[in-house]
């Protein structure tokens, strides 16, 4: 069974569980868990017995800050960002296939990266406590792995804009209304409540659910690879940009950023 310190898969059968397990560093993925993580879907995609899938992270503090924040971006070349990003977009996406059933279960905040990886599970459930954030475009960037073509498809065109261009944070009520999330559970429940779910869907018969799955991606699939290819275009462009430099300076130098638009 892939595993490492960082992130660890679990099975009971129907049911596995992905845990993010590096409290400590606000269960903030690294290259090193992003690349079992994409082994344990591997592992998963294989696995007959398993019909729903939880991912999640250590604590009710926080379900992951996701992959990088300013201060570890400032410290990797502009080569290793665009591999990281395009290895997250390539994992998640796997992901996002798997025919079983997934559920991210949000038990505290989620930030940046780590709300791609819950936009690539099926359903989404959140801790009352929890909030929301992709910050990327306070640093001059927009989030790489999924969010500009996931969001839209979940909570809606406009208030996926709203949320990405903005970079706000909201809470769990506003998360619901939007669509964020499906439902909300008191802190300290959501792990219980997103094992219940997934317990009673690997009840159910596994050749309606994951039927059911394959018929509901085949139905936005055309769109969704345009964007997705299109994302790594961009990105790509963006790496490369003054605004770029210029955002991760001024989250170095806790100062407001100026933004050329180059």
């Amino acid at each position: 069974m892939p595993s490492t310190p960082d992130i660890r898969l679990e099975f009971t059968p129907p049911v596995a569980l992905i845990r993010i397990d590096c409290p400590d560093a606000l269960n903030r993925l690294n290259p090193t868990s992003l690349v079992y993580l994409g082994e344990m879907v591997e592992t998963l995609r294989k696995r007959d017995d398993i019909h729903a899938i939880v991912v999640t992270g250590t604590g009710d503090d926080w379900f992951s800050a996701g992959l990088m924040n300013a201060e570890i971006r400032a410290g990797m070349t502009k080569h290793e960002v665009l591999d990281y990003v395009v290895d997250a977009n390539y994992i998640f996406d796997a992901l996002e296939a798997l025919p079983q059933i997934t559920i991210a279960a949000i038990n505290g905040k989620i930030m940046a990266g780590a709300s791609e990886l819950a936009l690539a599970c099926d359903i989404r459930i959140a801790g009352a406590h929890s909030t929301l954030m992709l910050p990327e475009a306070r640093w001059g960037g927009f989030p790489g792995a999924g969010g500009p073509h996931r969001l839209p498809m979940a909570v809606g065109h406009a208030h996926a804009l709203e949320l990405i261009a903005t970079g706000k944070e909201i809470n769990a009520p506003e998360m619901e209304r939007i669509g964020f999330v499906q439902h909300i559970h008191p802190k300290g429940a959501v792990l219980a409540a997103a094992m219940d779910t997934a317990q009673t869907i690997g009840a159910n018969g596994p050749l309606a659910t994951r039927g059911s799955k394959t018929i509901a991606r085949a139905r936005r699939e055309p769109g969704f690879r345009a964007a997705r290819e299109l994302s790594d275009t961009l990105r790509h462009a963006l790496e490369w940009s003054q605004d770029v430099d210029e955002g991760l300076a001024a989250a170095q130098e806790g100062r407001p950023p100026k933004f050329a638009g180059k």
